[in-house]
């Protein structure tokens, strides 16, 4: 009514009244009436803002990339922006007046994309794709520094890259190049492990064979000893023999010789029977045959002399021209011949 109008900011939109060119009223949260034909009204959001960007560049060695991310900034002095961008309102105060609210985030873009393609201009592909916190951190130090984000009062919080992205065709060339190098890692490491495989059964084969030639050294010098130990038994055996033929030659050598004491005793003893006998016989030859015969005769039992007598007979038959024997002398012959086989029975 008559032009009396009233405004009410939030806490995050610097608000400032201007009248006759100067500067009536200004502050964070303002809200007041203000008559709209003789007052102008600015208003600069100072909370954070994001702007987006997907940019299109070149790497060092020619190959085309995609970077994508975003901006985040604050107005940190509302009055150097306001001189220098017209954030004025309408006289309702519900809309700006300009579209240079629309393009502080487009200009922010814009230097960041300069700065962005200087950093990814000095990278390969391959690094370019491996350093989206490096590239994000040299775009921020380098946005704080630029002139005009200082002239506009711009605070820069953070610049985030989230994806950089080569062409199809060059993101299938890498892919089918990374993919050939893990296929090849894992190559190797099956080669490795059938490697370290096949030294462990080397590795266990070896310390078999080492087992099995410590056992057949030390059946060797079983062996060795047992052979040696059956050696000296031997040795010992034979000495034994040895002994025991010498003390069986010296018993035989012994017997021979107690033998050969005996023959020549024995020897000794006929010769001296037979010295005995020849000289009895001599002295028996040069007796008288009749004086042997009595000899002969002392001690003979009765029958025996009664032979006797009967042999003398029968030496001198021719001259005897009959005997006559009685049968009482033949009874008598023949109980003295019987009586002592009675005897012995």
């Amino acid at each position: 009514m008559f032009g009396i109008q009233y405004i009410k900011s939030q806490p995050t939109v610097y608000l400032m009244q201007f009248n006759r060119g100067k500067v009536v009223r200004q502050g964070a949260g303002q809200s007041f009436f203000y008559y709209a034909p003789a007052s102008t009204l600015v208003a600069v959001p100072v909370s954070s803002q994001d702007s987006p960007f997907m940019l299109n560049m070149s790497t060092a060695d020619f190959q085309e990339i995609t970077v994508q991310g975003q901006v985040t900034y604050r107005i940190t002095k509302p009055e150097h922006i306001a001189k220098m961008m017209d954030f004025s309102l309408t006289s309702n105060g519900k809309r700006y007046v300009s579209e240079d609210p629309a393009r502080l985030g487009d200009r922010i873009v814009m230097q960041t994309e300069v700065i962005i393609q200087r950093t990814v201009q000095s990278m390969t592909l391959k690094e370019a794709l491996c350093a989206a916190a490096q590239i994000a951190q040299i775009t921020a130090q380098s946005l704080q520094q630029q002139s005009e984000i200082e002239a506009l009062g711009l605070e820069i919080l953070g610049v985030s890259i989230v994806a950089i992205k080569p062409t199809p065709d060059i993101a299938r060339a890498l892919e089918a190049q990374a993919r050939e190098a893990h296929l090849k890692a894992a190559d190797e490491a099956i080669y490795s492990r059938r490697m370290s495989a096949v030294e462990n059964e080397r590795a266990i084969r070896q310390n078999e064979l080492d087992t099995e030639i410590a056992v057949e050294e030390k059946k060797s010098e079983i062996q060795a000893a047992q052979m040696a130990m059956k050696a000296a038994r031997m040795r010992k055996d034979n000495e034994l023999r040895n002994e025991q033929m010498s003390s069986d030659i010296d018993l035989e050598e012994k017997r021979k010789a107690f033998v050969q004491s005996q023959v020549e005793n024995t020897r000794a003893n006929a010769e001296a029977e037979a010295y005995k006998v020849e000289a009895l016989m001599q002295a028996l030859d040069k007796a008288d045959p009749r004086v042997v015969q009595a000899l002969a005769a002392i001690g003979m039992q009765p029958g025996q002399l009664i032979a006797q007598a009967f042999g003398g007979i029968a030496e001198k038959a021719e001259r005897i021209g009959q005997l006559n024997v009685s049968p009482d002398l033949l009874n008598t012959l023949m109980r003295s011949s019987s009586a002592p086989s009675g005897k012995k029975q």
